[in-house]
């Protein structure tokens, strides 16, 4: 029997890329989908038959019957929230109860890990992140502080006390932020009713299952949240998520060792957007930045907040293409694009003294760096109705093939709109 593998799937801006569609779009050629990081701050939207379908933290794969789909332990998950995407996935049909396993290892999200969030913020100020205040951060503050929650810790008899500790000690850290502003009874009672309710789906110790899985010559999907640009190493720290986004953190996120990974498939939007705080130094603070959010529906898909947006970023792109050794390219809303006369991407960046640079360097936060910009011509086309290349618009097709030669990795997936057929496979 011939031995199985791991393809990697991640975004490589600042999240929001699409990697919901593509993940589900995949899916049909893989055994098994796997979660190996972040949590409920992720927005996977996917789209089938007209309806619009948001994942936060299930796989994206659970909606295809005989799909494996395991939320790995690299995952922090909220039980009350998780439990309100089972039923909303059950009710659009997917066997959830059969086809979704949770690792041990995943580090729970409790009630006060949210109202931390919370605090945290009011007491930045001004310099907040911009985070979705769904308890992210403090959870995996508590899972490397080594006084974490795990999914394990639900079936043992002592969890109220293991629960009641971590209560005590984040209760301390609000008071010491002047934050009493919650009722946490009623967050509590709807905590364990969520609790009680998950329990009677699969947990496994993740590492096992999906080795054995890999063993038994199963292909396998592993789905990253959020981007590249938020991973909290290489990412604009500090306004980055809390965990690692870029391929690396797929190995400690599963427990795959690297050997077993054939390919890494990065996502990219033909523009730029991103949420919240940082640095954006091909941000659109005009109308045109205005159009594209309109035209691509740049709103959070589970806060609705509105995105920034800008022109496609080619230093951050190549930065995260290194980072994750990038096989193969996927872009994502080449549809917005059309319309316009001419489109920009940026080649390099410009500091407040004109010093121009074609890296991220340390101080990419710091330097206040704008876009410098090489031109292109547009397209009018409606391209969500193209369905093989051979179609493309003659400066759409240039776009592409001037991207490849400038990245040096291929587009292989080009996507022209929501729906799993508006997608176009190249040869």
């Amino acid at each position: 029997m011939s031995k199985g593998f791991v393809d990697v799937v991640l975004g490589l801006q600042w999240g929001d890329e699409g990697k919901g569609k593509i993940a589900d779009f995949l899916t049909p050629t893989y055994d098994v989908v796997a979660r190996f990081q972040g949590g409920p701050n992720a927005g996977h939207s996917l789209e089938m038959n007209g309806k619009k379908h948001v994942l936060n933290t299930i796989p994206s794969g659970i909606f295809h019957k005989n799909c494996i789909n395991l939320i790995g332990n690299g995952v922090v998950m909220d039980p009350v929230r998780l439990m309100e995407e089972i039923r909303r996935t059950e009710e659009a049909g997917a066997d959830v109860k059969n086809n979704l396993y949770i690792s041990r290892k995943a580090n729970l999200i409790l009630p006060t890990h949210k109202l931390l969030d919370a605090a945290s913020e009011k007491h930045k100020g001004d310099k907040k992140i911009g985070s979705t205040l769904r308890g992210i951060g403090p959870t995996y503050r508590d899972k490397y502080g080594r006084s974490g929650v795990r999914a394990g810790d639900m079936f043992d008899p002592e969890f109220k006390q293991k629960y009641q500790k971590a209560i005590e000690r984040h209760l301390a850290l609000m008071n010491h932020l002047n934050f009493d502003d919650f009722d946490l009874e009623s967050l509590e009672n709807e905590f364990f009713n969520a609790v009680d309710a998950l329990k009677q789906y699969k947990f496994v110790d993740s590492e096992y299952f999906i080795n054995d899985l890999i063993n038994q010559g199963k292909k396998i999907l592993a789905e990253g949240a959020q981007g590249s640009m938020l991973d909290i190493d290489f990412g604009s720290y500090p306004f980055v998520t809390s965990s690692n986004t870029i391929s690396g953190g797929m190995t400690v996120g599963l427990g795959v060792a690297p050997k077993h990974v054939r390919s890494v498939k990065g996502i990219f939007k033909a523009y730029c957007t991103r949420v919240g705080s940082g640095p954006f130094p091909s941000e659109l603070d005009d109308d045109i930045g205005e159009q594209l959010r309109k035209k691509g529906h740049e709103f959070g898909a589970t806060t609705g907040r509105p995105r920034r947006c800008g022109w496609l970023d080619l230093v951050a792109l190549k930065y995260a293409v290194m980072l994750s050794g990038v096989d193969e390219l996927i872009m994502m809303k080449s549809d917005v694009l059309s319309g316009f006369d001419k489109v920009l991407v940026g080649t390099g960046y410009k500091d407040k003294s004109g010093n121009t640079v074609d890296t991220i360097p340390y101080d990419f936060v710091s330097a206040g760096f704008e876009a410098v910009y090489t031109e292109h011509e547009g397209w009018h086309d409606d391209l969500t109705v193209v369905r093989d290349e051979k179609d493309f618009p003659q400066s759409f097709s240039n776009y592409i093939s001037w991207l490849e030669a400038e990245v040096g990795v291929p587009i292989k997936v080009i996507s022209l709109g929501p729906d799993r057929v508006q997608t176009v496979v190249r040869g």
